[in-house]
């Protein structure tokens, strides 16, 4: 039977993905946004934004490809512990 994903746990996805996305907008707000005499927003105000998008994207998408890699040689160390794996 496939595991099913309930409400609660995606109200919960749901609010850490909100968490999430708040403060990378904060940050990269506070970070980049110096000038509040216009409405406009300036061209070095947008690219900055856009760059601090960009470096926080990349950096979750490598700490989660170093979290994968971990653990599938935690599991093969552990199959090999329990006999499981031949050798290499």
């Amino acid at each position: 039977m496939a595991a099913q994903v309930t409400e609660s746990d995606q109200v919960k996805q749901f609010k850490e993905f909100l968490g999430t996305y708040n403060k990378v907008t904060e940050n990269c707000f506070m970070d980049c946004v110096k000038d509040f005499t216009s409405r406009d927003v300036r061209p070095e105000e947008s690219s900055c934004s856009e760059s601090c998008l960009q470096k926080y994207l990349k950096m979750t998408q490598r700490i989660s490809m170093r979290f994968q890699e971990y653990h599938i040689q935690q599991n093969e160390a552990l199959a090999a512990k329990a006999g499981l794996l031949g050798p290499r």
